[in-house]
């Protein structure tokens, strides 16, 4: 079993996007700074106006907003909550000491969750889940996956869950970087008893201090969540603006080109300085090397801020917003490309 990632000093995962941690740490005024470290797409929805009344208004269930959600993800059922992080840390209490296996190297905070809450969590690869599912209850899968970027056929995924549920298991699909290549979610299917599809608006729509994300699944589950959470959730500003943004489809598919564009547009720029992604997608590239640590902190001293996670050592690189973005960073790479020429890899 794989051991957890390191606590930082607040007893919490660590996580990319703590730019003020980082520039004290590097005595760069915050301002000046190049955030790449989130995978958020930095040219999100734009958030128009909100009327005053949301503001004063209790949260209600009624103003139209799981409809939307429902048509955009195409699913029968869904609940909104704050967050897939609030559904990630809700769903072990739902069930009775269990077996998960999560997949790895994958989004850290979903075997965090069910491991401190006493289930048995066990670390798979990609190509470990088809023998972990006979000894598994409940199957975590991060699609597309964070960090790698790898997803799975829909046929194999359902292959899976259709095992599982046989024995009253789950199958959990983090779907929060899938927003980008809708053909692959599986959220139309989560009518089907134990398949539970996590979404966000943090990613794609760019809205990650909104907070706010869905859980789709069978009406009966998502009433125990529900009661589980308590009542209002998500605020009514942040419900307001989820509606909009999931209603204005032409940004949707403007956004969806322009985010492919960029995903390849990063990819090329690793790797004409040498460091070839072993995976990603839309919204980031993932670089493994043994010297992911120096690479991190080279980076850092110049002011341009990226993932480092350390199993395997490797840096997520999150979408420069703008054109001197994309200039910055290129000139950053070209002397770390010289110095360390050689030292990367492209695969685990």
């Amino acid at each position: 079993m794989n051991t957890l990632a390191p606590f930082d000093q607040s007893g919490l995962l660590p996580h990319g996007g703590r730019l003020r941690t980082v520039a004290a740490q590097f005595a760069i005024p915050l301002e000046q700074w190049l955030d790449l470290s989130t995978g958020i797409n930095p040219n999100g929805w734009p958030v128009k106006a909100l009327p005053a009344s949301t503001w004063v208004r209790l949260p209600e269930e009624e103003d139209g907003l799981p409809a939307v959600a429902c048509r955009y993800y195409g699913a029968d059922n869904l609940l909104p909550v704050a967050g897939s992080q609030s559904a990630i840390q809700a769903l072990p209490l739902l069930r009775v000491p269990a077996r998960v296996s999560v997949l790895h190297p994958g989004y850290a905070e979903h075997a965090h969750a069910w491991q401190r809450n006493h289930h048995r969590v066990t670390a798979v690869a990609p190509d470990q889940i088809e023998q972990a599912i006979p000894s598994t209850d409940v199957l975590v899968i991060i699609h597309p996956n964070n960090p790698t970027g790898a997803v799975f056929p829909v046929a194999t995924l359902l292959d899976w869950h259709a095992q599982l549920a046989e024995r009253g298991g789950w199958l959990i699909v983090d779907e929060a970087f899938m927003d980008a290549t809708p053909e692959f979610s599986l959220a139309a299917y989560a009518t089907r008893p134990g398949l539970i599809v996590l979404r966000s608006l943090g990613k794609f729509f760019g809205l990650a201090g909104a907070r706010v994300g869905f859980v789709c699944a069978q009406p009966a589950l998502l009433k125990q969540l529900n009661h589980l959470l308590g009542p209002w959730t998500v605020n009514t500003p942040a419900r307001w603006a989820a509606t909009q943004a999931l209603q204005d489809i032409l940004w949707q598919k403007e956004t969806r080109r322009n985010l492919l564009i960029a995903g390849n547009r990063l990819k090329t720029l690793l790797t004409h300085h040498q460091l070839p992604p072993a995976g990603g997608c839309a919204l980031f590239q993932w670089v493994i090397s043994r010297h992911a640590a120096e690479l991190y902190n080279e980076l850092a001293s110049q002011g341009i801020l990226v993932r480092y996670l350390n199993d395997p050592p490797s840096l997520r690189f999150g979408l420069p917003a703008h054109e001197p973005d994309w200039q910055r960073l290129d000139r950053a790479l070209a002397p770390i490309h010289r110095r360390f020429s050689g030292y990367s890899r492209s695969t685990p």
